[in-house]
């Protein structure tokens, strides 16, 4: 296999999520600068992957697949890494119901999409754009809540809890547009 560039832009991101995890915990009054940086250049690097792909033919099956996985992995790391060290004064329970509804959501669209895959039914779960503003919603959070300190008299961290809560909705509403797709194929297998 030869790696092309978007896929190894791709591969950068999960590159990156160990270094991100080192400098979050550095006891250092600049690790939240730097890790917002990280998680920024992730995100741009998310979108310019796939754009240099479609833009050049260079897209392929490992590109395609590793995409989503890295996505899924550095929000998933630092979801995990956020509740661990709740960036707001509120209680930790209000970090905790949307970083389970995001972490269970990947999870469970993902065992759909094998699922439905193996039935030949894929088309039926493939991407769609709600999907992508989501991922979008996320990616624009996150940073919000990894750098934590307030700038300008903005209280950053419950800014990006609360955007949060608007990726959280978003996040139900694609599982449940996927389910619904995914729901008379489903169906059919329950009755079996």
């Amino acid at each position: 296999m030869k790696l092309n560039f978007p896929t190894i832009l791709t591969l950068s991101r999960i590159a990156v999520i160990p270094v991100f995890i080192v400098i979050y915990y550095l006891p250092v009054d600049w690790s939240n600068v730097v890790c917002t940086a990280l998680f920024i250049l992730a995100a741009v690097t998310d979108w310019f992957d796939g754009y240099i792909a479609r833009k050049y033919k260079l897209a392929s099956r490992f590109g395609a697949f590793l995409d989503p996985v890295a996505d899924k992995l550095m929000v998933a790391v630092v979801l995990i890494l956020l509740v661990d060290r709740n960036p707001t004064n509120l209680p930790g329970l209000l970090l905790a119901i949307p970083a389970v509804i995001i972490v269970g959501r990947e999870i469970t669209i993902s065992a759909l999409r094998e699922w439905m895959a193996e039935l030949g039914e894929r088309g039926k779960v493939s991407v769609s754009y709600v999907g992508k503003v989501k991922t979008a919603a996320q990616l624009f959070a996150l940073p919000f809540m990894i750098h934590r300190d307030p700038l300008w008299g903005i209280p950053v961290a419950e800014t990006g809890l609360l955007l949060l809560y608007v990726a959280a909705a978003l996040t139900l509403w694609s599982m449940f547009l996927y389910i619904k797709g995914a729901w008379p194929v489903m169906k059919d297998n329950i009755e079996q």
